[in-house]
């Protein structure tokens, strides 16, 4: 599938890890590829998106990590943007957009920045500056962050609702996979296995729902608590009788390798700009118990996909894993899930973003510098 025009874009992400936001990243510009335009992943110097980008055949262009003010790093981006002259440069972290402003000011390109998160600061101004002035468009991953960026100040013309998207399994999982999964995991077909997908940082609720599994220790005995993603399990303030219900499994690069051997998803977050992994989870076929925060409303429908509790709760997140372990129409919610999942799909994000880049170009190549 191509389109016309086709554009040269440079895509850049400050993140050492390979988190939510790279994955985005990545995903988009895959998209992008199959559909004619060129691109540059701009990265940190051995971070894992470099790694991955360079594996998947995109050209890069690395940021030196001795330079963590990114000073020198600046003025070898603006040199390559001068020699190759993308047309749209593409921020899809904070750090990223004003390095970005930086190094393409005066030059004939339009920036685009991506807000993935639900943060606001204080001082209302910087944000303004920031996402007013510095950029032609923003991105915002949900109603939720769109909603606050124009209470902070920013135009409401200016930005652009564009969900994060998925990749749909081509069919749900089938019995095998499940069974074969929870052997390899030392558990049995009876249990009730939780699943929870994300970093171990306060944002994510992780402390929330290893508390919840302890509630649930004598009420639901087979339930087991599965963590994808985390990679400090010492960390975790889990009682000894507890650590043998919770199984971590460390990151995780295949989610068909953890998506299909649970019964329920978990996402006890804190804070959220969208919900991507709650996404991925219905995509898979599974309800979800998720916190009423950010932009997750906007994917969970309550009695229908999933249930919706109150952030910071133990009690609420036992309350509902008991409520789903006993309820019957755990596999409509799974297959009302995946229908609505569809409804993200990496395609149609990618197509969003092209439209988006075609409307603040007016369509126009501008091949003068």
């Amino acid at each position: 599938m191509t389109s016309s025009p086709h554009f040269r874009i440079a895509h850049i992400d400050t993140g050492q890890s390979l988190r939510g936001g790279q994955r985005q990243m990545l995903m988009l510009a895959r998209g992008l590829r199959d559909r004619g335009h060129e691109q540059v992943i701009v990265s940190i110097e051995g971070s894992r998106a470099e790694e991955r980008a360079q594996q998947e055949g995109f050209r890069v262009f690395s940021l030196p990590l001795s330079d963590p003010a990114h000073a020198f790093g600046i003025i070898l981006w603006r040199q390559q943007l001068k020699d190759w002259r993308p047309h749209i440069v593409h921020a899809h972290d904070g750090r990223g957009q004003t390095l970005a402003w930086l190094a393409s000011a005066g030059l004939p390109v339009k920036r685009v920045a991506s807000r993935r998160v639900t943060f606001i600061p204080s001082a209302l101004w910087t944000y303004r500056l920031k996402y007013r002035r510095t950029c032609h468009a923003v991105i915002a991953i949900s109603e939720k962050i769109r909603a606050l960026s124009v209470q902070a100040g920013v135009p409401p013309e200016q930005i652009a609702v564009i969900p994060d998207g998925i990749e749909i399994p081509p069919e749900l999982p089938i019995a095998s996979e499940r069974l074969s999964l929870r052997k390899s995991w030392q558990c049995r077909e009876h249990d009730f296995l939780v699943g929870f997908l994300g970093a171990s940082t306060p944002e994510k609720g992780l402390d929330v729902a290893v508390a919840a599994m302890e509630l649930l220790a004598k009420k639901i005995p087979n339930a087991r608590l599965i963590l994808a993603g985390s990679d400090k399990p010492g960390e975790l303030p889990v009682s000894e009788k507890s650590r043998t219900r919770i199984l971590n499994l460390g990151p995780i690069e295949d989610l068909g390798n953890f998506m299909p051997g649970l019964d329920l998803f978990i996402m006890p977050s804190r804070a959220e700009g969208l919900g991507s992994s709650a996404l991925w989870a219905m995509a898979y076929g599974l309800p979800v118990v998720a916190t009423r925060v950010g932009g997750l409303p906007e994917i969970i429908v309550e009695n229908e996909t999933g249930w919706l509790i109150p952030p910071g709760s133990p009690q609420a997140l036992a309350e509902a894993i008991l409520q789903a372990s006993a309820d019957r129409r755990l596999t409509e919610f799974g297959r009302r899930g995946r229908q609505r999942a569809e409804g993200f799909s990496a395609d149609i994000m990618v197509s969003r973003t092209e439209a988006l880049y075609r409307r603040i170009t007016g369509g126009i190549i501008d091949e003068s510098f």
